[in-house]
C-alpha cells in the first residue's frame, strides 16, 4: 500500500518528469539503490544474501566471524552487502565497517538469530543502529530452529525492541518473499527497480509492486475535479512507470520511446482519457470513478508493458492493444473496484489520522 509520504514524494517526482533529462536520471538513480544486511555474529546474513541472489556470493559457516571484511557482489549497478558481525570472537570488532556500509545504503535489514534469542548485545546493537537515523527493517532469522511458541517469542522480541519484527528462515526461505521483501519495498519503493533488475527470481513480484503503487498514485491524481488538469500528471506517471518496468527488465529506454509504447498500447491521449474526463462533470461520485478508471488504466498499461518486455519485445501493436482492452475490463468483470475503493478508503483514513 502506498504510504502518504511516499505518495507526496512521487507527486514531486512527477513534476520533475516533465524534464526528460531529470526523469531519466531519476530512473538511473533507482537502479543504483543499495541494500545493507547487518547483524550479530552468525545471525545468517550470508545465507540471506545468497538466497536473495539465487547463488552463493558470500561464505556461509557456523563459526562466528566467517565474513572477515565487507563482502559485496556487484550485480550490475546494484550491490548487495553482507557485513562483518558485531562483537566478534578474539576481541575483534568490525562493527564500524558495518555501520559505514549501512550509511551508504538506501535501506538496512537488521538480522537477529531467533534460535539464540534476543541477547543484551543484540538490544545494544539495535539501539546503536537506530541512533544512525537510517531506515531499518528488523527480521528474526532461523525461526525453523525455534522450539517454543513462535508467536510468543516474536511478541517478546517486538516488546523489547519497540518495533515490528519479521520472522524468517533464510535457510528455508520462509517469509522472505511473503513478508520481508514487501516490507523492504514498502519502506523504500525505489528499491523495487534495483531488486527486480538484478534478482530475476523476484522480478515479477517487484513489477507488481511498482504497478500497484503507481496505480494508487494515479487514483489520487485522477480524482482532481477540474477536467483535463490531471492529464499531464497521469501521462508523466505512466511514462515513469514504463521506464521503471523497462529498467527492471534491463532495457534501455528513454521518455520519448516510453510515450510511443504507451500510445501503441492504449491509443492516443484523448482516446485513453475521454471517459475518465467526462466523469469529472459529475461532482462527488464522478470524481471517485474518474480516479478508479485512471488507476485501472494504469494497472492495465503496466501489465501490458511487463508482457511486452517478457516477450523480448516481439508483441505486435495489435496484440498489445487487445491485451490492454481485456485487462482494462478485468477489474469490472471480477468486481474488484469495490475492493479497490476499500483500500482507497483505508489510505485516506491513515491520511486523516496522520494530520490529527
Amino acid at each position: 500500500m502506498l504510504r502518504v509520504p511516499v505518495a507526496l514524494k512521487e507527486l514531486r517526482g512527477l513534476l520533475r518528469a516533465f524534464d526528460r533529462e531529470s526523469l531519466s536520471l531519476d530512473i538511473e538513480e533507482e537502479t543504483l539503490a543499495r541494500l545493507a544486511i547487518v547483524g550479530p555474529v552468525n545471525s545468517g546474513k550470508s545465507t540471506l544474501v545468497n538466497l536473495l541472489a539465487g547463488k552463493r556470493i558470500s561464505p556461509v559457516a557456523a563459526v562466528p566471524g566467517t565474513t572477515e571484511e565487507v563482502i559485496t557482489q556487484q550485480l550490475g549497478p546494484f550491490t548487495l552487502i553482507d557485513t562483518p558481525g558485531f562483537g566478534e570472537v578474539g576481541g575483534v570488532d568490525r562493527g564500524d565497517i558495518a555501520l559505514q556500509a549501512m550509511r551508504e545504503a538506501d535501506l538496512t535489514v537488521v538480522l537477529f538469530d531467533g534460535a539464540a534469542g534476543l541477547r543484551q548485545e543484540d538490544y545494544n546493537l539495535y539501539q546503536e543502529l537506530r541512533a544512525e537515523k537510517q531506515s531499518l527493517v528488523v527480521a528474526l532469522n532461523k525461526i525453523d530452529l525455534i522450539r517454543r511458541d513462535l508467536k510468543l517469542v516474536l511478541a517478546d522480541v517486538q516488546a523489547k525492541l519497540g518495533t515490528s519484527v519479521i520472522p524468517i528462515s533464510a535457510k528455508k526461505g520462509t517469509n522472505v518473499a511473503k513478508l520481508l521483501l514487501p516490507r523492504i519495498i514498502e519502506m523504500r519503493p525505489a528499491l523495487a527497480v534495483a531488486l527486480g533488475r538484478e534478482l530475476p527470481l523476484y522480478r515479477r513480484r517487484m513489477t507488481r509492486s511498482v504497478i500497484r503503487n503507481t496505480s494508487m498514485l494515479n487514483f489520487l491524481i485522477g480524482i482532481e475535479p477540474i477536467p483535463f488538469l490531471d492529464i499531464p500528471l497521469l501521462l508523466a506517471s505512466q511514462v515513469r512507470l514504463t521506464l521503471r518496468i523497462a529498467a527492471i527488465y534491463g532495457e534501455a529506454m528513454g521518455p520519448e520511446r516510453a510515450k510511443e509504447l504507451l500510445s501503441t498500447i492504449g491509443g492516443g491521449i484523448l482516446f485513453r482519457y475521454a471517459t475518465q474526463q467526462a466523469l469529472k462533470f459529475l461532482p462527488g461520485p464522478g470524481w471517485i470513478i474518474s480516479g478508479l478508471i485512471a488507476a485501472a488504466g494504469t494497472w492495465a498499461m503496466g501489465r501490458v508493458a511487463v508482457a511486452y518486455f517478457e516477450s523480448k519485445k516481439v508483441l505486435t501493436g495489435a496484440q498489445m492493444r487487445e491485451l490492454y482492452r481485456r485487462l482494462r475490463s478485468l477489474p469490472r468483470r471480477l468486481n474488484l473496484l469495490p475492493l479497490f475503493s476499500h483500500k482507497i478508503g483505508s489510505f485516506f483514513g491513515r491520511l486523516r489520522r496522520g494530520r490529527s
